[in-house]
């Protein structure tokens, strides 16, 4: 029998759904940024969107936790995807009435924005962020009841490969060609996918409930958070993982708030070309889904996690300073990689140590400090900007949130 039938029946159910639901997110990784630049100029604007995706990481991570440990994980995951996809058919009826009034992209250079469709967008992007942070923590906590845990990062890996394909190879360069054919397409595409997912992960077979444990079935929210965030505040290595982490996650947020200007502005791209410079984390991506546990037995997955941390610094300070599209996919191609690298071996050391029956708990603490940083980042880069374009000039400003972000890649490398 071979490596891929021993992961099982499920694991592949959960791959497929994973690979489809990527691939909308693919194609939303171009929509929605390409429409927001379409209603607004204004990098602070544009960032909150991003700030309204990321806040219930902040705020709604650690109840997550709790709801993952005492529901069924495969219920979960069901209907966060369903209230994705209906959510997702509003926002694009929403798209296709106001398509008239939504300016060029690449022509535009100012303006505030109609201030009810940037409301929608607002409302939107918190109801995704608050489906994607209950729905994420259980699908982590799913893995370990679907393969071996000798095989966890094995499966992670090929999971986290054919996520990055879908998510940044075939759904970006898809999600341009179809804005170009009519704005709404994407994201009536997106709500499908969605939809297909939700149906895949409700034929898992089996019980996916958290071990039983007596002691907390009558528990009040907080005390379960309290054994959570105690857990992990308990475990050194852990717990300075999530920080790190956290601020990594911070300057990446900071520097993609705004990203659709800096392609627009400075590179000089339209939607179809944008789509194909984010494919470029889908080459690394790949690559690292497939050699990060080689690496990591190699030269040992500290030493991995520093390499994943140099290489950030390097790019990011790199892509601030360049104006050719190419450079810059080559420099997402080498983050693609880097950051596969980190979480193969992260999420997989969290699934192997963490007690079933605290999994949920404990990853939605440590996501806490992890993810939780992600909205601060986009209001910073959206502050940077401004800054930046009113201190200097707009391209300075533009290319100001790279510079900061390699910086503060290279000060966590020396710390770390």
């Amino acid at each position: 029998m071979n490596d891929s039938s021993r992961l099982g029946a499920n694991y592949w159910k959960l791959w497929s759904a994973s690979l489809i639901s990527n691939f909308g997110d693919g194609l939303a990784a171009v929509a929605y940024p390409w429409l927001a630049s379409a209603i607004t100029r204004d990098p602070v604007q544009i960032a909150l969107i991003g700030v309204a995706t990321r806040l219930p990481w902040l705020v709604f991570t650690l109840p997550a936790g709790v709801i993952t440990d005492r529901v069924d994980r495969r219920r979960i995951i069901t209907i966060m995807d369903t209230v994705r996809s209906l959510a997702t058919v509003g926002v694009a009826v929403f798209v296709f009435a106001i398509t008239d009034d939504l300016a060029d992209p690449t022509s535009a250079t100012t303006g505030t924005g109609n201030p009810w469709h940037l409301a929608v967008l607002y409302l939107a992007a918190l109801l995704f962020g608050f489906a994607e942070v209950l729905r994420d923590n259980a699908a982590q906590t799913l893995m370990p009841a679907l393969v071996d845990r000798t095989q966890l990062e094995k499966a992670n890996g090929r999971l986290w490969g054919a996520e990055m394909v879908m998510n940044s190879f075939v759904g970006p360069p898809l999600g341009g060609v179809l804005i170009a054919l009519a704005f709404a397409a994407p994201f009536f595409a997106n709500a499908a996918t969605f939809g297909i997912s939700a149906l895949l992960i409700a034929s898992l077979s089996g019980t996916f409930r958290a071990s039983a444990d007596v002691s907390t079935t009558r528990r009040s929210f907080r005390a379960d958070i309290g054994e959570g965030v105690r857990w992990l505040w308990n475990h050194r290595l852990l717990r300075t993982m999530g920080i790190v982490l956290g601020v990594m996650n911070a300057m990446i947020m900071m520097a993609l708030a705004t990203y659709v200007l800096f392609v627009q502005e400075v590179l000089g791209l339209e939607a179809a070309s944008f789509g194909l410079l984010l494919s470029a984390g889908a080459v690394g991506g790949v690559a690292g889904s497939l050699s990060a546990s080689r690496i990591s037995r190699r030269i040992g997955p500290g030493a991995s996690l520093f390499v994943s941390i140099l290489v950030l610094a390097t790019t990011y300070a790199i892509t601030g300073f360049a104006s050719s599209a190419v450079l810059v996919w080559g420099m997402f191609v080498l983050q693609g990689y880097a950051g596969v690298l980190w979480n193969v071996i992260t999420v997989s050391l969290r699934q192997s140590i963490i007690p079933d029956r605290l999994l949920g708990r404990v990853n939605s603490v440590y996501r806490f400090f992890a993810w939780g940083m992600m909205p601060l980042g986009s209001l910073l880069g959206g502050a940077v900007v401004a800054v930046g374009e009113g201190v200097v000039s707009r391209e300075f400003g533009l290319r100001a949130p790279f510079w900061l972000a390699g910086s503060v890649f290279g000060i966590l490398f020396v710390y770390a």
